[in-house]
């Protein structure tokens, strides 16, 4: 046998050094990849804890026995590699329609919440059902990158959008799924009170004068008015829709409440809604994030923001970034490895482009890439310029 072929090797001949397959489905692969290097004799302990009794090496067969000495296992069965990328790819679709659903089923509980509340209520509580699902549709869910055809995210991409976010967090706390769904009930209806704004003042590009701002502030006020008075929806949620723009250190508005008058779940919500208008300003999730840390300290928990680090990612979806293999990627979904995001990527030159699982090739990001240091040709490639929205999701095998 050549030493340069793979071979199948029962688990009593792994030895620390190898590269090896598992015969398993990703789902059942607690390395969440297909080459796994056997780092220390842990890991060779977690490999024959698994329900398998053979490996197949595909690198560094000379730390075997002799070539006579090596039991080569014979495989009736063998379970067929996993399409990874495949996998991804149908991920990040499934994601994208199932965020443009919720945001589309969100629209007539927008339109009725005032003519009929009861319908208003039935509806935006069936899209909270709807998120529900697909957050704990996986124990260890991941956030995906979705966007939106316009320029920027709609009111009702951005309610959802927000969500998420919120949920992510809330689930990442350990809240239970009473909390998780007033959470998630206030974050879709946030900003509802911004539909008694003037398109004028609300779709206005340029800088708002002061007295625009101001109104603008109102809306937290106009939403609890409107969703209020109908008796249906819960404390949890209406303190969210009023208090989404207070600040821990009393900055924020309409009440200037302190910490200690903010509840936990407005406290998320607040980040999250500030995460996402900071995101649309900048256009980066990672300057998002940065600028976070630098202008609102005092303003949110730091133990909040924490966890918003940990839910996106030190590279968070939408973000473009450089490769060290060369390549130039967005990155489409979380992975457990933060530097090893799963990406779309493409060359230096816009072209072959893929959706890959960094973790399986052992290649990792090196660092952020402005949208301006890019040629038209990758641009257009991974779509640089779409606007970034979130969706929960996880590996479909």
């Amino acid at each position: 046998m050549s030493k340069t072929e793979s071979i199948n090797i029962p688990l009593s001949q792994l030895v620390v050094g190898l590269t090896v397959k598992l015969p398993l489905s990703w789902f059942n692969n607690p390395f969440f990849r297909n080459k796994v290097p056997v780092n220390s004799q842990a890991e060779i302990e977690l490999i024959n804890s698994l329900d398998i009794t053979y490996v197949t090496v595909i690198d560094g067969m000379h730390l075997l026995a002799n070539d006579e000495e090596i039991e080569d296992v014979v495989v009736e069965d063998a379970v067929p590699e996993f399409d990874i990328q495949g996998a991804i790819k149908k991920s990040v679709h499934s994601s994208q329609q199932r965020f443009n659903k919720a945001a589309s089923d969100l629209r007539p509980a927008f339109s009725k919440v005032v003519s009929d509340p009861q319908l208003s209520y039935r509806e935006s509580a069936s899209v909270v059902e709807q998120l529900m699902t697909h957050l704990l549709e996986s124990k260890q869910p991941e956030i995906v990158f979705v966007t939106s055809v316009d320029k920027e995210p709609s009111l009702t991409q951005h309610s959802v959008s927000v969500a998420v976010l919120s949920m992510m967090m809330a689930n990442s706390l350990g809240l239970s799924h009473s909390e998780l769904r007033d959470l998630a009930l206030g974050c879709v209806f946030h900003d509802i009170g911004k539909l008694k704004i003037p398109d004028a003042i609300r779709r206005k590009r340029k800088d708002l004068t002061t007295v625009e701002i101001n109104y603008m502030k109102t809306h937290p006020n106009l939403g609890y008015e409107m969703l209020d008075r109908s008796g249906l929806f819960p404390a949890p949620m209406l303190d969210i829709v009023l208090h989404h723009h207070e600040c821990l250190d009393g900055s924020g508005y309409p009440n200037k409440l302190n910490e200690v008058k903010i509840p936990k779940l407005t406290q998320i919500a607040a980040l999250a809604n500030d995460y996402a208008g900071l995101l649309l300003k900048t256009g980066s999730p990672q300057v998002a994030l940065g600028t976070l840390f630098k202008t609102r300290v005092g303003k949110h928990g730091k133990d909040l923001i924490q966890v918003l680090v940990k839910v996106l990612g030190i590279y968070p979806p939408g973000s473009i970034v450089k490769l060290s293999d060369g390549s130039i990627a967005k990155v489409m979904m979380t992975s457990r490895d933060s530097k090893q995001p799963h990406v779309y990527s493409c060359n230096d030159r816009g072209s072959q482009a893929v959706f890959r699982c960094l973790t399986d090739e052992d290649v990792s990001v090196v660092e952020t890439v402005k949208a301006d240091s890019l040629s038209e040709k990758i641009v257009s490639t991974l779509q640089v310029q779409s606007p970034v929205c979130f969706y929960p999701s996880h590996i479909i095998e």
